[in-house]
């Protein structure tokens, strides 16, 4: 009886080295058969924590405190939102500016681009030459030399009044004008069209043709094949442009800070959301509050998107 009982120690002890020796094993197969991937990986995953989700977190701390970047933060709580909310006439502004670009500037670059790709559809000679184009202006848009490029054109003196006054037209300062500077940056957004025409030249691609031949041999129209075939077919596409395309402009920041040299004017009248924010971050260094304007930004971003998902189930049709 003793012997046994003395045993039954020994016994587990082995049982324990044995599962101890069988999960390294199992760990060391597993990390051999993974190791390559997660080395591949480890530059993406030091970005992202490093450069993506750690200065995210931090400026959601750095929300809820005063922050000037030459004294330690100072807990304030939600006093920077409550002043965003009740106490800030500018945030108003820069919000009505972003929004009218956002509703002028997506459905006129989606619509442009859409009437591009269908006439490369139609079998374009050197369709790749035309693509490459097309897309170029995506490309360069956004830069800084574009942008200046941009507002010398729409200058008082600039070549687009030099073309209307060919016609005997006295056009205005453009970009000086309130009334008018903000369409200037529409039109500047228009002319990027190329991004989602390549994405809508791909769509149309996948339309099987011979849709197109029935509805011809039943005798319905262009516009009615548009109508009945393309638009619903090419639903998916569209409104993946339209997401994409809706958060790149509110995000849009060069072409406002190069054209307004960095002040939103004329009377705030290019006053974006990200140039605000800018202004609050780099020109007043109100770093604790320009980290709330950015986290309402993101906010604001996550329900228009939320929005755009929700009421995609009424009218976007896949295959299925």
């Amino acid at each position: 009886m003793n012997n046994a009982m003395r045993t039954m120690p020994a016994e587990a002890a082995t049982v324990e080295r044995y599962q101890g020796v069988v999960a390294d094993s199992r760990f060391k197969r597993l990390w051999n058969a993974n190791a390559p991937g997660y080395l591949f990986l480890l530059p993406w995953l030091l970005g992202f924590f490093g450069l993506t989700l750690g200065p995210a977190l931090i400026s959601l701390y750095l929300s809820f405190t005063d922050f000037d970047m030459l004294r330690s933060p100072g807990w304030v709580g939600a006093a920077n939102y409550v002043r965003i909310a009740t106490a800030d006439p500018k945030f108003a502004s820069a919000m009505s500016v972003t929004l009218t670009y956002v509703a002028l500037s997506v459905p006129f670059k989606l619509a442009f681009a859409l009437m591009v790709a269908l006439a490369l559809n139609r079998g374009v000679r050197g369709l790749p030459i035309y693509r490459a184009i097309f897309y170029l202006p995506s490309l360069l848009g956004a830069s800084v030399a574009i942008a200046v490029l941009w507002r010398q054109l729409f200058a008082g003196d600039g070549l687009v009044n030099a073309a209307l006054a060919q016609f005997g037209i006295q056009g205005p300062s453009w970009i000086s004008h309130p009334s008018y500077s903000i369409y200037t940056l529409v039109a500047l957004s228009v002319w990027q069209f190329g991004s989602p025409m390549i994405i809508f030249l791909a769509g149309l691609r996948q339309i099987p043709q011979d849709m197109y031949e029935a509805a011809s041999l039943d005798g319905a129209s262009k516009f009615r094949q548009f109508y009945k075939i393309t638009l619903p077919l090419l639903t998916p596409v569209i409104f993946f442009n339209a997401v994409v395309q809706t958060i790149d402009a509110f995000k849009a920041f060069t072409p406002a800070f190069i054209i307004s040299g960095g002040t939103g004017g004329p009377i705030n009248s290019t006053l974006f959301y990200t140039l605000y924010l800018y202004q609050e971050a780099f020109g007043n260094f109100r770093m604790g509050y320009a980290s709330a304007l950015a986290w309402i930004l993101v906010i604001i971003i996550a329900i228009f998107t939320a929005f755009s998902f929700l009421s995609s189930r009424y009218w976007v049709h896949y295959d299925d």
